[in-house]
């Protein structure tokens, strides 16, 4: 890197929460794909309390990027030192540091990255600008906004899940899940679905469907796979009423008897949205339970029809 030229980025937001709130929502980022739109996923690899490795994926312009990130835990001074260990292209090196700052009441929150590019490309070099100033403003827009409801997020935030135990073939449930773009033709709920993937395993995916009281709405995914664990986990680009954010996934785990499939879901509840899609007076915490009465019995539909897709195939064999 000594050879290469660094570009440096720094942005700020002032946030309206105590700086120990926002740091915690910094570093805990396996909840990223809730507060941040550009995060679509975050995998926790290794963690010893103050040093940690994780598997991120996120949107960056219209294409999905993935990387391993190292990062350094400071919350003593209120930092989150970051190195990605094997960058995502064009980037041959890049790092950064979130910093929060008591101000009274609120606090700055800075966002600085550090980058390189191989031959210094001009083009690639403005990209990679470009991308960091969209997704690092992005993220500290979205963490003022969180920081105004900082202290109603515990009735905001809904994490659930419902698991269904059936007797089919795993390999076939899992291929019902994956190959949604047959969704229409299976699913009664579901009239329109377009499917992209130009990358092994990365969907980008618009679905139309209708909900439980007869509405329809549209939603847009980037689905992330992995086919060996059975596993398919996503993030709502574009979310349904009452939502402003909606990550899942959908698993498989085999056990002696069987499989276990388990629809999971976190949401982030649109506070603005409440009162008018669900009537006057309604609350944060009535609003949550119609979400996870909604998505639970969907996702459990959406299981049990995969597994008479599942016991039909083989019927057929």
């Amino acid at each position: 890197m000594s050879d290469a030229r660094v570009h440096r980025t720094v942005h700020e937001v002032i946030a309206a929460a105590p700086a120990g709130v926002l740091y915690g929502l910094i570093a805990d980022a396996t909840r990223w794909p809730l507060f941040f739109p550009p995060c679509v996923h975050v995998e926790q690899l290794d963690f010893d309390g103050t040093r940690e490795r994780l598997r991120m994926w996120a949107t960056a312009g219209d294409t999905v990027k993935s990387w391993i990130s190292s990062r350094r835990l400071d919350v003593q001074r209120l930092r989150v030192e970051f190195t990605m260990d094997v960058p995502a292209a064009p980037a041959r090196f890049m790092s950064g540091v979130w910093t929060v700052e008591p101000l009274g009441e609120c606090s700055r929150v800075t966002l600085e990255h550090s980058f390189t590019v191989d031959g210094d490309n001009p083009a690639d070099v403005a990209w990679i600008e470009d991308v960091t100033t969209a997704n690092s403003s992005s993220q500290l827009d979205r963490l003022a906004e969180i920081a105004r409801l900082w202290t109603r997020l515990d009735d905001l935030v809904w994490s659930f899940e419902d698991t269904l135990h059936v007797n089919a073939p795993a390999e076939l449930i899992f291929d019902f899940l994956y190959e949604a773009e047959d969704w229409p033709a299976e699913l009664p709920h579901v009239t329109r679905l377009d499917l992209v993937e130009d990358e092994p395993g990365v969907q980008l995916m618009s679905m139309g469907s209708m909900s439980v009281d007869g509405g329809t709405h549209s939603t847009e995914s980037v689905r992330i796979c992995f086919p060996s664990a059975q596993r398919i986990v996503y993030k709502q680009t574009r979310t349904s009423p009452l939502l402003t954010a909606h990550a899942g996934e959908w698993s498989i785990e085999p056990d002696e008897t069987g499989v276990n499939l388990t629809a999971r879901h976190h949401v982030l509840l649109d506070e603005d949205s409440i009162e008018r899609v669900l009537g006057e007076g309604t609350d944060a915490v009535t609003a949550g339970h119609h979400v996870r009465d909604a998505l639970g019995k969907a996702g459990l539909s959406v299981l049990r029809y995969a597994t008479q897709y599942a016991l039909g195939a083989v019927r057929v064999l």
